[in-house]
């Protein structure tokens, strides 16, 4: 009777742990199933691509040295490290002369240029231009208003021009840089084919309020300036 109950007993015991062994395994395999998971979603997260996203409204740098002009180079210019590279070295030294003459800092300037190198390479009008126009227009003042109610950069009078002003777009988009510069650049077109030349036609955006080639005279001596620091700076590099 006594063997009987200890037989019993070990039997129960033996079941015990073999209950307890099936238990634990299956943990251990359910342990490494969860590691397997966790393992293969990492290596997977690491291995996809991350796409670069550009800033509405901005270019692609990498697409950038596509709107260089023949006789311009984009280049970074190391002596200037808050001027971004997308700029060519004409322009670099035509900003450096507008940060002294006019006393901007490059930090407000370098936007301006940007766009005004971009929009000229694209609507094929010399950026320097473009620059000089807006120097003898606003000084640089993006907010400039004048008595006539010319706005901006380039001094647009919106009642003569909302048909250039992108659509949905009130007259405030005009101190926008962006906008302006384009809308100046589209004006500045108008009036050199409607006057059959680069003179008269500066002298019809200015309007009536200059006298006979004073403002041509103006603007073509200040791209003549910007010309000029822009060979120096590229004799110094």
């Amino acid at each position: 009777m006594s063997a009987t109950i200890t037989l019993k007993h070990t039997m129960a015991r033996s079941r015990g742990a073999a209950s307890d062994l099936v238990h634990y395994s299956l943990m251990i395999a359910a342990v490494l199933i969860v590691l397997g998971i966790i393992h293969v979603f990492v290596s997977s997260a690491r291995s996809v691509d991350v796409p670069e996203y550009a800033l509405p409204g901005l270019p692609n740098l990498a697409d950038l040295t596509d709107l260089a002009i023949a006789s311009e180079t984009l280049e970074a210019v190391p002596t200037a490290e808050s001027v971004p590279a997308v700029l060519s070295s004409r322009m670099q030294g035509a900003l450096d002369y507008v940060t002294r003459r006019y006393r901007v800092s490059p930090e407000a300037l370098v936007p301006v240029f940007e766009v005004a190198q971009l929009i000229g390479q694209e609507r094929r009008i010399d950026p320097l231009l473009i620059v000089a126009i807006i120097g003898i227009e606003s000084g640089f003042n993006p907010f400039a208003e004048s008595a006539m109610g010319a706005r901006g950069l380039m001094q647009i009078i919106p009642r003569f021009h909302r048909d250039k002003v992108p659509e949905g777009a009130g007259d405030g988009s005009l101190l926008d840089p962006v906008v302006n510069i384009r809308v100046g650049v589209y004006v500045l077109e108008e009036a050199i084919r409607r006057r059959g030349g680069l003179v008269a036609g500066l002298q019809y955006y200015a309007g009536s309020s200059e006298p006979a080639g004073s403002y041509a005279s103006k603007v073509l001596a200040e791209k003549e300036r910007l010309e000029q620091a822009a060979r120096r700076n590229a004799a110094a590099v």
